[in-house]
């Protein structure tokens, strides 16, 4: 849209979160003076959070990068986008001439599942590596759902979602959707959502080692101990089909394994997992009998359930629960949607890969493969292990792993000794700082938007296109024409002359872009011009004549239809899941004993409406009121180590050491300690004043890249052993050394 004179409306979707929260903006001679939420739209139905208002910030932000720069022996200089491709191109490929394809890795970041062209051509640019050396935020989030998807129902997308609209009753652990606005729960509104059970009479229980905001308005609140909700998880199942009776209901036909999960169960009654928990037998047997008695529940667990030793079997036991209590594919239990742009049974060449597991491993450690990626708790060792296979060039896509990956401080000496490091970024930060080349995209104002993810994780069935609200400079550039064009600059270099296919390729595509590959995907999926599911003739024509978004119906029941496996069939006891079950007994051999007491604290994080990791801390109008990078503490835990609330505490994990403010509260279960996840900005070389004004202290200065879930290589830091003491005199948090 061009800028003009006369006031003008855009309607938009939100895209820095999962929530999806419609926009409505005002603008007058070119610049916004009004984010609102769109009371039109019918998913979001007017509601927005703080982080919306950010969507100026960072598109007018001084700080955001707009030239690509390069880094020399006296400091970064601007330079072409011809010579920063043609120079980036040039290095990767040399090194993989050299050493093998395996020597150039690749991180991707949290923002890239929130950007349309980057979904669409980061595979591509991908393939064209062809490297093994693959990492990603989804080892440091979500991981064990889309393992536990895959091996049950056959897609690592097909991701039950709670039909929170309808439930009545609901069960979180682990998950603060106040704080997250839902996540793999697209929910915009979830405090109305939440509130809407119990005014229809149903309840909402919260299991959680922090009374959290969630927590704070849920009907019960239950107290865990950090990296023992598998045990709990076992025993309301014990109580489910041990002391009761499974009930599949019209999934019994579909489902194999009933027989191997019941004989599993068997072992884990309240009372022997109780010790290790914290939680009562009784409160255990009345929340698994309230849940059984309910007209309709769902269980739900998200990333502190995740992040810990045993997520993935975290994550196959909610949908265990779920499925042997009748909950799942039923209105008001755990769904599936049916998307628009169908990622996950759509055409072929549109969908997202339905996985794969264990199909390589790390060259040092020997962590398995998920869906083609290496866990990221092992970049920084295949980076500093000699040998062959070693990664001594990484490209990363809009992520920051110094700040939001285990043992910070390691993987940023691996960065500086990288022999080359490039970075599609609009910010020079922590990470990127390493890197000899920054390639900046455009804002997300000036790029248009479909949810291509969030959409197939969402409470109800919509679809929504923002066009863009600015044009691009004419030195601007948006991430997908970044991409393809490094894609095609290797492609050539690798075949050593252009072919003529590749471009061709690369001409249809670049005059495709993400809105010609997005409007087939419409066209062809179950509401497109070439269905019949609802008569809608989706498109994205039709799309961009509704601003508001089209509502396409909640979510319906849709197995084994929807099924990905090979014969349409629930694998309800997965041979991986069900052999890491030993693992868990000689973890916790003793069910009768308590822990014994060592000092240590156990440290978790946590997350603010206002932040999203650690990319947007550098807008002022997201860091306003108190601080929020404190270390939470129980009063017992503070009285004694002498600490009183505001005090400075060193807090010491095996990797390193920072200092915090505390903040005294009972809202902390005795023996946890908690974090916020995202912070520790006091690095030097970056151009983030905002941000460093506000550095706080980094939680991954303090997490252990070591501890990871056994079965799938997922970062395990929800549980860091830690010692807190009061610190010898106030000072600013410290990085580990």
């Amino acid at each position: 849209m061009s800028a003009s004179a006369s006031p003008q409306v855009h309607y938009r979707t939100c895209n820095l979160c999962e929530a999806m929260c419609g926009l409505r903006i005002e603008l007058d001679a070119g610049r916004i003076t009004s984010i609102r939420g769109d009371a039109s739209d019918p998913f979001s139905r007017g509601h927005l959070c703080p982080k919306a208002l950010a969507l100026q910030d960072l598109h007018e932000d001084p700080d955001r990068l707009r030239t690509p720069l390069r880094r020399t022996a006296t400091g970064w200089e601007p330079v072409s986008w011809e010579v920063a491709l043609e120079e980036t191109a040039r290095r990767l490929h040399a090194i993989q001439q050299e050493h093998g394809r395996d020597a150039v890795g690749s991180y991707l970041g949290n923002p890239n599942v929130h950007n349309l062209g980057n979904m669409m051509f980061v595979p591509e640019l991908l393939r064209t590596l062809r490297s093994r050396n693959r990492f990603s935020a989804t080892s440091v989030d979500q991981l064990p759902h889309q393992l536990a998807a895959f091996l049950m129902f056959g897609h690592q997308l097909m991701v039950p979602i709670p039909d929170i609209d309808h439930t009545q009753y609901m069960l979180v652990l682990g998950a603060n959707p106040l704080a997250s606005n839902g996540s793999l729960m697209t929910a915009p509104d979830v405090r109305t959502r939440l509130r809407g059970i119990q005014q229809r009479g149903g309840r909402v229980v919260v299991m959680d080692p922090r009374r959290t905001e969630t927590a704070a308005i849920a009907d019960t609140h239950v107290f865990i101990r950090p990296g023992t909700d598998a045990l709990a998880l076992l025993a309301l199942l014990h109580v489910a089909v041990v002391e009761h009776a499974p009930r599949l209901g019209p999934l019994d036909a579909i489902t194999d394994g009933l027989e191997a999960v019941c004989a599993h169960v068997r072992d884990f009654a309240p009372e022997k997992v109780a010790p290790h928990t914290g939680v009562p037998a009784k409160t255990l047997r009345r929340i698994a009998r309230d849940f059984l008695s309910a007209r309709s529940a769902v269980c739900y667990g998200r990333v502190g359930l995740s992040t810990q030793a045993f997520g993935a079997l975290c994550q196959w036991l909610i949908n265990v629960l779920n499925v042997v209590s009748g909950n799942l594919d039923r209105q008001g239990g755990a769904m599936f949607t049916l998307p628009a742009f169908d990622i996950i049974g759509g055409p072929r060449a549109l969908a997202m890969s339905r996985g794969g597991f264990g199909r390589w491993k790390s060259r040092v450690r020997g962590l398995p493969e998920f869906s083609g990626e290496l866990p990221s708790v092992a970049m920084a060792e295949e980076m500093l292990t000699p040998g062959t296979g070693r990664v001594r060039a990484l490209l990363t896509v809009a992520g920051n792993p110094v700040l939001s990956t285990p043992n910070g401080a390691r993987l940023e000496e691996a960065l500086a000794g990288l022999d080359f490091m490039v970075s599609i970024d609009p910010y020079l930060n922590e990470t990127t700082r390493h890197a000899h080349f920054i390639l900046p995209p455009v804002s997300p104002l000036e790029r248009g938007h479909y949810d291509i993810a969030f959409h197939a994780l969402a409470v109800r069935n919509t679809a929504k296109y923002s066009p863009p609200l600015f044009e691009p400079g004419p030195e601007g550039r948006q991430d997908w024409q970044v991409l393809l064009a490094l894609q095609h600059r290797l492609e050539t270099l690798r075949k050593g002359r252009p072919s003529l296919r590749a471009t061709l390729k690369y001409q249809a595509l670049s005059r495709m872009g993400p809105e010609r590959l997005l409007d087939l995907g419409l066209r062809m999926g179950p509401y497109g011009a070439r269905t019949t599911h609802g008569n809608h003739g989706l498109s994205l024509a039709k799309l961009k004549a509704s601003p508001h978004g089209i509502d396409l119906g909640p979510l319906q029941p849709c197995l084994p239809r929807r099924l990905q496996t090979k014969e349409r069939r629930i694998h309800l006891a997965p041979e991986p899941l069900l052999a890491d079950l030993r693992r868990l007994r000689e973890a916790f051999p003793d069910t009768a004993a308590r822990p014994v007491n060592t000092g240590e604290l156990l440290l978790i994080g946590r997350r603010h409406l206002r932040d999203n990791n650690s990319w947007m801390h550098n807008i002022p109008g997201l860091l306003k009121g108190k601080p929020r990078c404190t270390l939470l503490m129980h009063p017992e835990d503070a009285a004694c180590r002498g600490l009183n609330d505001g005090m400075e505490a060193t807090v010491t994990s095996r990797v390193g050491t920072v200092t915090v403010p505390v903040h005294v509260t009972d809202e902390m279960m005795p023996g946890v300690v908690s974090l916020p996840h995202g912070y520790g900005h006091a690095r030097a070389g970056t151009r983030l004043p905002v941000a460093t004004a506000h550095a706080g202290a980094s939680h991954n200065d303090l997490t252990d890249e070591q501890a990871v879930d056994a079965l799938c290589g997922t970062a395990a830091f929800s549980g860091t052993p830690v010692r807190v003491l009061r610190a010898a005199a106030p000072g600013p948090a410290t990085p580990a050394g």
